[in-house]
């Protein structure tokens, strides 16, 4: 999967033994909920600086008013209760038998100030801060993901450019700055994702073998074993066997690279991230492949050589948008005659790419510098016009990421002691928390979706279907 921003990237205080009680949320499959930790009375402004302190720009209370209004006007539609301190409860009226996610305003003008300074990035930064809690986070925001295009009113849209930040240059994907987006999410520390990633570690959608209302369900026990089935079907569809030599883009901590080293393959992977380089290699030194795997740190951009198989799984997000052609003729420059391409990507509808790929976000603020989601239509066209690939198969299973995400998120809130312990606070925490709750949302609702592509040269035959074929599988 493809953070914080330079101050946030550390280990923060421990959590607040005294804090306000926490509210809680029940799992699925669990009858004992967890705890959701409340900040601390001080927040430490040297760690969390935008959190720590209210804006109080003429800005942020002006624009703030404005936000307010447009709030409380979306809320009033919406199948949600958004309770005040006051008593007062916005929302659209639930039928009889039903009830709404609940959405509970602790500091009602803190949430506004925030929410006018930095728009959704000042809805993350309130949740983070304490200013409003859920007893179900993922109910809520799946409120918000299905009408992210019609919150704000039609004409205020319009203005989006003029009034929301844009990311910065320092954060563009460039081989001077990929290094830094790269290691301020993954090089946070490797205890910290062993907490919720399963014994695998691998940090991307797993392929369970349940559908349907069975998949909604699926419990911890056989998460290892439905990651090792996505990789597997990367591999089987890459071709990778004995004497394949692979070259694996994101190295993650090397379960593929292990999966295909057991095959007989030779696999050369890179990374941008010391940590996950160190742990990798260390996996695969103690499961005897050091002989057969080499893991460097190095951009995808210097890569040389020739390769049968190109594997990469959920790297193109951290590409950003003006590299996604260089990407891809990285690897069309990599692949051998008759090679084949196969990777997983994290997918968004093509009009909110259109919309969305300049804008600076909460998840670029706190999760991943410099990311974009790409959509189907822009790797293909961009395959198409810009390189001698092409797209031939593709099999979406969003909603197998939704339940990854709910397994990591139960796994990270029932270790929430352990996390604390090696030195992240209860801020920390609660971001953590919404990007895993907000990003569960998205394929809760199909707002996103994850795709595994299968590409080779133009010149390929294709398996089945003839020229002009693009079978799903």
């Amino acid at each position: 999967m493809t953070m914080t921003e330079t101050t946030g990237s550390a280990a923060g205080q421990p959590a607040n033994q005294g804090s306000t009680p926490a509210r809680t949320g029940l799992a699925p499959d669990s009858a004992a909920p967890y705890t959701v930790p409340q900040p601390p009375a001080v927040i430490d402004a040297d760690v969390w600086p935008s959190i720590a302190t209210v804006p109080t720009s003429l800005k942020a209370l002006v624009a703030g008013r404005g936000a307010d209004a447009i709030f409380k006007a979306a809320v009033r539609r919406l199948p949600l209760e958004v309770r005040y301190p006051d008593g007062t409860v916005l929302g659209r009226a639930a039928v009889p038998g039903q009830s709404h996610p609940v959405m509970t305003m602790n500091r009602p003008e803190a949430f506004a100030a925030r929410l006018g300074d930095g728009g959704l990035i000042g809805l993350g930064e309130s949740y983070m801060a304490g200013d409003w809690d859920a007893d179900d986070l993922t109910a809520v925001m799946e409120v918000f993901a299905a009408r992210v295009g019609t919150l704000v009113p039609e004409p205020l849209q319009k203005l989006r450019a003029l009034y929301l930040p844009r990311q910065p240059r320092r954060e563009r994907n460039t081989e001077q700055n990929t290094r830094s987006n790269i290691s301020r999410h993954y090089d946070l520390s490797n205890e910290l994702f062993a907490s919720f990633l399963d014994s695998t570690m691998t940090y991307s959608s797993a392929l369970f073998p349940e559908s349907g209302d069975a998949l909604r369900t699926v419990a911890w026990d056989g998460f290892a074993a439905a990651q090792q089935a996505k990789i597997d079907r990367l591999l089987d569809k890459a071709g990778v066997g004995q004497g394949t030599r692979v070259l694996e883009i994101g190295t993650g901590w090397g379960e593929l690279a292990l999966r295909a080293a057991a095959r007989g393959a030779t696999v050369y992977s890179v990374t941008l991230s010391s940590e996950q380089q160190e742990l990798a290699r260390q996996r695969v030194a103690e499961a005897g492949y050091a002989d057969a795997v080499s893991i460097e740190l190095k951009d995808y951009r210097a890569v040389e050589g020739e390769y049968d198989a190109v594997v990469s799984v959920e790297m193109i997000e951290a590409v950003g948008y003006e590299y996604w052609a260089t990407y891809f003729q990285t690897i069309e420059r990599v692949l051998a005659p008759g090679g084949k391409v196969a990777i997983q990507a994290i997918t968004i509808a093509h009009d909110r790419l259109i919309a969305t790929r300049t804008s600076y976000t909460w998840v670029h603020k706190y999760i991943f510098p410099g990311g974009v989601i790409p959509s189907v239509r822009a790797i293909e066209e961009i395959t198409e016009k810009q390189t001698g690939l092409r797209v031939r198969e593709r099999l979406a299973m969003g909603d197998h990421y939704a339940q990854t995400l709910r397994l990591w998120e139960e796994r990270f809130m029932s270790r929430a002691d352990e996390v604390a312990a090696t030195g992240f606070d209860a801020i920390f925490q609660r971001m953590w928390l919404f990007y895993l709750c907000y990003s569960r949302a998205g394929f809760e609702t199909g707002y996103l979706d994850v795709q595994q592509i299968v590409l080779d040269h133009a010149a390929s035959k294709r398996a089945a279907g003839g020229p002009g074929s693009n079978p799903r599988s």
